[in-house]
């Protein structure tokens, strides 16, 4: 009996539940003409287009040279006696370097001043003599030749007195150069002698580097010839320490393109307080004009689309595209020279994820924390 109520229920179960299982399934069709669900805003953050100051410059990079980087050399031949300053040593203007055997010399001198004593005792005989001549003549006594010859013997003594004194002042000169000094404050790069080297004129004893005046050399496109002058202000900065800014002045203009690179060479004279080593890089930039009020917007709220360049104005929650056209940059900053206005609202972090007409949600700016009150 059981069995028979349950075979009976079975058909009806199977109706309710398959009756069922359609409801859950069904989904009720969208109205005709509604439309798709608008994508939710871009969080970005704002700023606004501002007038400042602006330099007009050229940039390149370049390098740094000494201006004062002159190998010293013997200036008469000798022995090396002494040598005094070694490689790596800082010299002073004017600071013993080495000395070179300066016998010969003080021999020589020693000559040269007893032929200077005998000259000048022959020069004073003979002036004594001639002056006894002129006085026989005005007496009559003598005829004038005999005067005349002893004029011309005293002028000829005199003449070997002024030779004698000139090889004197020369020996004395040649002694002088015995003694290497330093020409320029600097630093001494190699140390070439030793003491007992045997050097001749000429010679090469040391090499200084003086790092007190640089010179930068910095080369510009052919096209900035019009543009670089001498005395325009320059800014040099270290590739290593942007933070260093030198100032300098463009000192010389070379008249033609170099031959290899096809460069404007530009020299500018840098006076190195700062302590910067020849030899090294510098990031320059000749400053040849000025912009008073220059509109200027945010890298990042320059961004590159198909129609160009393009900025997003950002007005009633909205972002609107505008095409500009983008000036120099500086220090983070885009010239912008023609479809921004100054004061304008302009999309910054999160620019370049938005299109024209596109909604925004301006972030709000994260509160500064107070500082705290001191004791």
């Amino acid at each position: 009996m059981p069995m028979a109520k349950i075979k009976r229920f079975t058909p009806r179960v199977a109706l309710i539940l398959a009756i069922g299982l359609a409801g859950c399934g069904s989904k009720p069709d969208a109205p005709a003409g509604a439309k798709p669900a608008s994508p939710p805003p871009t969080l970005i953050t704002t700023t606004s287009a501002r007038s400042m100051a602006l330099d007009v410059t050229e940039d390149t990079l370049g390098t740094l040279e000494a201006l004062i980087d002159p190998r010293i050399g013997a200036e008469v031949a000798g022995r090396v006696t002494r040598v005094l300053a070694h490689s790596g040593e800082r010299v002073r203007k004017g600071q013993l370097l080495a000395e070179l055997d300066a016998s010969d010399f003080e021999i020589q001198g020693g000559a040269d001043a007893a032929e200077i004593a005998r000259l000048e005792a022959l020069v004073a005989q003979a002036e004594r003599f001639a002056a006894r001549q002129q006085d026989l003549v005005a007496k009559g006594f003598i005829a004038r030749n005999g005067a005349e010859d002893s004029l011309a013997q005293r002028d000829a003594l005199r003449a070997q007195l002024g030779n004698a004194r000139a090889r004197s002042q020369a020996t004395r000169n040649n002694l002088g150069r015995t003694r290497v000094l330093a020409p320029a404050d600097g630093v001494i790069e190699t140390q070439i002698v030793s003491v007992g080297d045997y050097v001749k004129v000429g010679d090469p004893l040391f090499r200084l580097v003086s790092n007190r005046i640089l010179r930068a050399h910095l080369p510009f496109p052919e096209s900035a010839a019009g543009r670089i002058r001498a005395g325009q202000p320059v800014r040099l900065s270290l590739p290593h320490a942007p933070g260093r800014v030198i100032r300098g002045r463009v000192e010389d203009v070379k008249p033609t393109i170099n031959d290899s690179s096809r460069a404007l060479d530009v020299l500018v004279r840098v006076d190195n307080e700062d302590a910067l080593l020849s030899g090294g890089t510098v990031n320059a930039s000749v400053i040849t004009g000025s912009k008073p009020a220059a509109v200027v917007v945010p890298e990042q709220s320059v961004v590159l689309r198909p129609a160009g360049k393009v900025v997003y104005v950002i007005a009633g929650g909205k972002a609107s595209q505008r095409v500009v056209e983008a000036g120099v940059k500086r220090d983070g900053l885009v010239e912008i020279v023609k479809g921004v206005s100054a004061g304008e609202t302009l999309a910054e972090d999160g620019a370049g994820f938005l299109t024209d007409a596109a909604a925004v949600t301006v972030k709000a700016a994260t509160p500064t924390a107070p500082t705290p009150a001191k004791p």
